[in-house]
């Protein structure tokens, strides 16, 4: 008996959820060719070792497939690394900056066996990209993307791993990656636990506290007795933020704590949130490139992904609520009209652009009417064994 049930994680798409999608795809596709981006595509299998080196992916989010000769490969968890991978090899035969897009499947191990484990993604890679109108372009990219989708309410979410990196680098090493811990998951009940100094574990918990509206935040990062020299990382910031400020429906929130999963980003770091959902998220990777290079030679890049099963929730109640129907009906009333019947179609298509289905049974006119009707097909033409005898307007 064949199992007829999908693996756990797999999930069918109909024909409205693809149309759906193509919906938001198309958008953000016409949204990112506009800003000179191209379209990248990456082999679905990689090299385990090639998604996981320098700890850029992390291994236990990779699903192992067996390869030949005892290779073990994995399904891509994302995108990034890969695209970082295809151009390593051509760095110094290319020039900078190199503006790419993909709309592509990923695949995660997820501790739950019956949650989803396939997604589909949208975003861009901006290598060689640098400095304060790369990060910039890419986030104003991001904004015009959810503005071209119409998404209401949505809420930038800014942090820097950089910054973030100099206030952790304060702390004594044998605190520093529990701290970091309990800051990037928000556990402020783990961090009052940890068995460190009451003066350290104050300080913790003033950079756990590190969020906000922007002025405010890095007035509040400024005011700590126990932050130095960051001057220029605050300076920075600033300056990013006043570019952002008047092209979001609501500024951007700062965040220090925010501190992505993936280990490869230096610089800045966000999310879109919109409900209960993270729409999007990316950050400045300075060193990736590196790792796949043969001379360690890295580009300093940026990127973003956006979720497209998120942004396809949040977007339910907008987005169309059929597919598109056929515009004509074209029907043989005896069999000797055969082959008219698929000469007459092959015109409509080919001469006026239209889409033009044939009726597959020998139904009275009565039952071919109600379905032409039922789905939604403008106009129905009638043929003969000499031709066309008649068109109808449903």
């Amino acid at each position: 008996m064949v199992n007829l049930t999908l693996p756990a994680g797999a999930k069918d798409l109909l024909p409205l959820d693809v149309a759906q999608k193509q919906w938001i795809e198309s958008r953000l596709q016409t949204e990112f060719r506009a800003w000179g981006y191209h379209c990248i595509i990456t082999p679905t299998l990689e090299h385990l070792g090639t998604l996981t080196v320098g700890g850029a992916v992390k291994l236990e989010s990779v699903i192992q497939v067996d390869g030949s000769n005892a290779e073990i490969l994995g399904l891509r968890p994302e995108l990034t690394a890969s695209i970082a991978r295809a151009y390593a090899s051509r760095i110094g035969k290319i020039n900078s900056p190199q503006r790419l897009y993909y709309n592509d499947n990923v695949f995660r191990k997820l501790p739950s066996s019956n949650r989803q484990q396939e997604f589909y993604q949208s975003g861009v890679e901006l290598l060689g990209g640098v400095g304060l109108l790369a990060d910039a372009e890419i986030l104003l990219l991001l904004a015009k993307c959810l503005e071209s989708v119409n998404l209401p309410h949505w809420q930038m979410v800014l942090g820097d791993v950089g910054l973030t990196t100099a206030l952790l680098n304060t702390f004594p090493s044998q605190y520093r990656q529990k701290i970091r811990q309990c800051i990037a998951d928000l556990d402020r009940v783990g961090l009052l636990n940890l068995a460190i100094p009451d003066q350290l574990k104050s300080q913790a918990l003033d950079l756990l506290d590190l969020r906000g509206q922007p002025q405010q935040v890095l007035d509040q990062v400024l005011a700590l007795s126990w932050v130095h020299n960051l001057d220029a990382e605050i300076s920075y910031l600033k300056s990013l933020v006043e570019l952002l400020e008047n092209n979001f429906p609501t500024p951007p929130v700062l965040d220090l704590s925010l501190l992505q999963s993936c280990g490869y980003y230096t610089g800045i770091v966000f999310e879109v949130v919109s409900g209960n959902y993270v729409i999007a998220q990316g950050g400045r990777y300075d060193q990736l490139l590196g790792l796949y290079n043969s001379q360690g030679i890295s580009h300093p890049s940026i990127g973003f992904c956006l979720n497209l099963e998120d942004l396809h929730k949040v977007l339910m109640p907008t987005l169309p609520q059929e597919i598109d129907s056929s515009e004509w009906l074209v029907v043989a009333i005896a069999h000797e009209a055969i082959k008219h019947t698929f000469v007459y179609a092959a015109e409509l298509r080919s001469k006026y652009a239209v889409s033009a289905e044939i009726e597959l049974e020998f139904r009275d006119r009565s039952a071919v009417i109600a379905y032409g009707r039922s789905q939604g097909i403008k106009q129905i033409a009638w043929i003969g064994a000499s031709g066309v005898i008649g068109t109808e307007q449903l």
